[in-house]
């Protein structure tokens, strides 16, 4: 008997363990599936919006020598960039290059798109990653103290950070930064990524860190409201749960209730916030590059559409859509490993 059982268990442990290689396959291929239909319906929407654009793509790419330029250039022109053809056109001969891996060339830059976005999100990486992790930790932290002391003059002043930040727009708080720091106090640079007149080559850590500190600063403060306010009301709820309420009359201290009772319960709504909130920082990067003259993605995607650049332009937005996809699919993938009792769909029915 003790050597069936002996069988039984290894044979247990190979089938579980199937199973779980057939979740984690059946998950990965749902949300590949998604991605390109999501990717694709992205490509089709901003092809239509941008046919109705104002801004004559020739006009926008001569620019101040239009008056200059016969008719007849212009054409030469229009037909170089495919511009003579109609929008369905363009669109296919668009989704036959991606299909080979070019996603076509930019009027603004004169290079492919994929290398106009490769060396300008490396510049939008840093300041979006040093926005997301500020944010992340700030409103966490933040969002703890004021559920803790809820109702305290420290839970009204974050309360006041908070609604006043969320409602705030992105440029106005970048400018009140700018004036202040850069301007006023000369703390920080007024713009660039680098000193002026200085090689990218010969740009030092610490002079490119001071160029972008502020950028990124400006950016994850109005992160940091939502992610503070969520996790207050989640915290306050925990707090007033029959558990913790029997916690309290046992005599366990607040911080220990926080930490053993509240931490995970409020860890996995905030990381859901902080996955989310990546379209967030994308989508204020353009407001935040454009203040401050920073040569990032968010300032080619204005210029791509000042210029009416449709291929750099469909490619940044199907690039940006690609980006929020996995930041939240990477928050999906996180939920087991801090909470065991999670497990990836379909699995408990396994």
């Amino acid at each position: 008997m003790r050597l069936e059982e002996q069988g039984e268990f290894p044979m247990e442990a190979r089938r579980k363990g199937q199973i779980q290689i057939k979740v984690i396959l059946v998950f990965v291929a749902q949300k590949l599936l998604r991605l390109g239909l999501l990717l694709m319906a992205v490509a089709v929407f901003t092809f239509v919006l941008l046919s109705f654009s104002p801004i004559d793509p020739v006009q926008a790419y001569i620019g101040a020598d239009m008056m200059q330029i016969s008719a007849d250039q212009q054409a030469i022109i229009a037909e170089r960039w495919g511009l003579d053809q109609p929008l369905w056109s363009r669109f296919l001969d668009w989704l036959g290059q991606l299909l080979q891996g070019n996603m076509g060339t930019s009027l603004v830059f004169n290079q492919p798109v994929s290398v106009v976005i490769a060396n300008r999100f490396q510049a939008s990486l840093q300041m979006l990653a040093i926005a997301w992790f500020l944010s992340g930790f700030l409103g966490l932290t933040l969002g703890i103290v004021s559920g803790a002391l809820a109702g305290s003059w420290v839970d009204r002043l974050v309360r006041l950070y908070a609604y006043t930040l969320a409602s705030a727009p992105t440029f106005w708080v970048a400018l009140l930064l700018l004036i202040a720091f850069a301007v006023s106090w000369k703390i920080a640079p007024i713009c660039c990524a680098a000193p002026p007149g200085v090689l990218s080559q010969n740009v030092t850590f610490w002079q490119h860190l001071h160029h972008l500190l502020l950028p990124a600063i400006t950016l994850s403060i109005i992160g940091i409201a939502n992610i503070a306010l969520h996790t207050r009301q989640k915290l306050i709820e925990v707090m007033q749960s029959d558990y913790v309420l029997f916690a309290l009359a046992q005599g366990e201290s607040l911080w220990n209730i926080v930490r053993y009772h509240g931490f995970r319960n409020i860890l996995l709504p905030a990381i859901t916030l902080q996955f989310a909130s990546l379209s967030e920082l994308f989508g204020g990067s353009v407001l935040v590059e454009q203040v401050f003259a920073y040569p990032g993605l968010g300032q080619a995607t204005v210029q791509a559409a000042l210029r009416s650049d449709i291929p750099l332009l469909v490619g940044i937005v199907f690039f940006s859509a690609l980006f929020v996809y996995t930041g939240n699919t990477l928050a999906d993938l996180a939920y087991p490993v801090i909470d065991p009792r999670i497990r990836l769909r379909g699995q408990a029915h396994s």
